[in-house]
């Protein structure tokens, strides 16, 4: 080794620790065999060693209620939650279609409409972004915002005819999927007629059968959200100031006008357990299958009634507007719904096939419900390291799992991609299933050694996942606690999904259970096992340990 390689090796040793959570960027080897380079004096050496990673179907089913859907706590202690809508189709993962179904309460008990004969003017639905997406590139195409200004002369304003400037500010959604031709996706809202029970497990699945009834509405969704700011011409005052988002006028009215309005003062309405027994929710899907995944924040979600009512004063009775906010918040019982076509797909073919024994040539991963990656590292592997670290009297430095991305995964070109990862352990049972109650932290983690970093170069780029401590542990046989009984650490498999760890404002992580897996739109495809061993790119555990001179 030179002393350049030598000196750069004792540098990152020593530069490591303090490093929490890493994604996308390079992390340093840890400091597992820092003694060993002390005075410069020390030989390192890297090995490839295979391993065995085969494809696991998650049966397109995800737990997808409100406690799954959370993207991260703020500083306040209050949570943000992301839900998806879309359809999107191609050959290698086939169609996937997302919906969303949400309770819904009167804004408080036995509401009582203001005064007498209420009758409905409109209803709209308003989809928001999730939180603070105007400022998130993740979300938009680039810097494409675009103005509107225009002006009427006969807003209604108190009931008076009044000249007003609109303005109106249009910012495209991040789109996953098809993003050419036409962007336009019709939006249907329905009435839900099954009762959504949040304490029956059934309902917390991605895959659940929830029934409908009437269309409450349609609307067509052009790709944009927007921002909208009406001011009185005479004096500059602000009329109207609607937040960034989608609003869809529901042409049902006569569904909430004997549905809400012709209840007053009726059992159906008195509280909010009955109220939710008696209108069960809303469900928001779309017409298409192959167009593209969007985002939207759940709890921002508003439905609208704008109603006028009987107001006498001095014995003048006039109908003034008035409007009445649901409550579609955190108190409801939230379901991302999911549905997939997978014949004739690239993914339906590799599942059949998967080979737990010996490992699969390319590994599909993919939210909401999709497959994951099970990665084993050999325990011959694990024989051949403790030999060295007996005999050569070898201290590990860094390990590391690389796998490349597949040539034919699918490219989001119309924003940047953000590819997220969850890596797990977990042990299998007898029949070869994740238990995903029994998930754990690697030790790597939970020891501050990073996640993964990715490389772009050579294209189409690999990921390398931190593997340092899970295997010094195996390597030196470390010992753990288990269930009271302390035992040796024990070689698991390693569980790599879509989606990244939740965590709090400070980045604390939530939870082993607390990933964004289930609203993670993206669909990857990796180069797994090469039985030749000829491959370059074949996935590989990547172990760098030095040695005394």
């Amino acid at each position: 080794m030179t002393h350049n390689l030598k000196r750069t090796f004792a540098i990152l040793l020593m530069a490591f620790f303090g490093s929490t959570f890493l994604h996308n960027c390079e992390p340093d080897p840890d400091s597992l065999g820092e003694q060993l380079f002390n005075d410069d004096a020390a030989q390192g050496n890297e090995i490839a060693y295979p391993v065995i990673a085969y494809n696991y179907s998650n049966n397109d089913s995800i737990r997808s209620d409100a406690a799954r859907l959370i993207s991260g706590v703020s500083e306040s202690g209050s949570a943000s939650y992301v839900g998806v809508l879309g359809a999107f189709t191609e050959n290698q993962f086939g169609m996937q279609k997302a919906s969303y179904v949400t309770q819904l309460r009167m804004p408080v008990d036995n509401y009582d409409f203001n005064g007498a004969n209420p009758k409905v003017d409109s209803v709209v639905l308003v989809v928001r972004p999730p939180a603070n997406t105007a400022a998130n590139t993740y979300f938009f195409e680039g810097d494409s915002l675009k103005t509107k200004t225009f002006e009427k002369t006969d807003f209604p304003v108190d009931g008076v005819a009044t000249a007003v400037s609109i303005e109106k500010k249009m910012y495209p959604v991040r789109k996953y999927g098809k993003t050419a031709g036409s962007k336009s996706m019709k939006i249907n809202v329905h009435e839900v007629t099954t009762f959504i029970d949040a304490n029956d497990d059934s309902f917390k699945r991605s895959n659940k059968t929830i029934s409908t009834g009437e269309l409450l509405g349609s609307g067509v969704f052009d790709g944009t959200i927007s921002s909208t700011s009406i001011t009185k011409k005479s004096d500059n005052s602000v009329v109207f100031t609607g937040n960034l988002g989608f609003r869809m006028k529901l042409s049902n009215t006569d569904f909430f006008q004997t549905h809400i309005l012709d209840k007053k003062g009726k059992p159906e309405l008195q509280d909010a357990s009955n109220f939710i027994r008696y209108f069960k929710g809303i469900k928001i899907s779309v017409d298409e299958t192959d167009k593209y995944l969007y985002q939207f924040s759940p709890n921002d979600l508003q439905l609208i009634m704008y109603y006028k009512y009987d107001k006498t004063e001095n014995g003048t009775t006039t109908r003034p507007q008035t409007t009445l906010n649901f409550n579609l918040g955190g108190s409801n019982a939230h379901l991302g719904l999911y549905e997939y076509s997978r014949s004739g797909s690239s993914v339906a073919a590799a599942l059949a096939a998967s080979n737990p024994s010996e490992g699969d040539e390319r590994l599909f991963v993919q939210g909401m419900g999709g497959p994951s990656v099970v990665v084993k590292i050999k325990d011959e592997t694990i024989a051949k390291l403790k030999d060295i670290f007996v005999k050569d009297k070898a201290g590990i430095v860094s390990a590391k799992i690389r796998i490349y991305l597949d040539a034919a995964t699918w490219k989001n070109t119309g924003s940047t991609e953000d590819r997220r990862f969850s890596l797990l352990t977990n042990t299998l049972d007898a029949g070869g299933k994740i238990d995903y109650k029994k998930l754990a932290f690697t030790s790597d983690l939970t020891n501050g050694l990073g996640l993964y970093y990715f490389k772009d170069k050579p294209e189409p780029g690999y990921y390398d996942f931190v593997v340092t401590k899970t295997v010094k542990d195996l390597v030196e046989g470390k010992k753990e606690t288990v269930d009271g009984v302390e035992q040796l650490v024990v070689n698991k498999p390693l569980i790599i999904s879509a989606g990244t760890f939740a965590a709090n404002a400070t980045g604390t992580l939530l939870g082993v259970r607390n990933t964004t897996r289930a609203f993670d739109m993206n669909r990857i495809i990796l180069t797994g096992v090469d039985k030749t061993n000829t491959n370059p790119k074949r996935i590989q555990l990547l172990v760098t340990y030095g040695t005394k001179k």
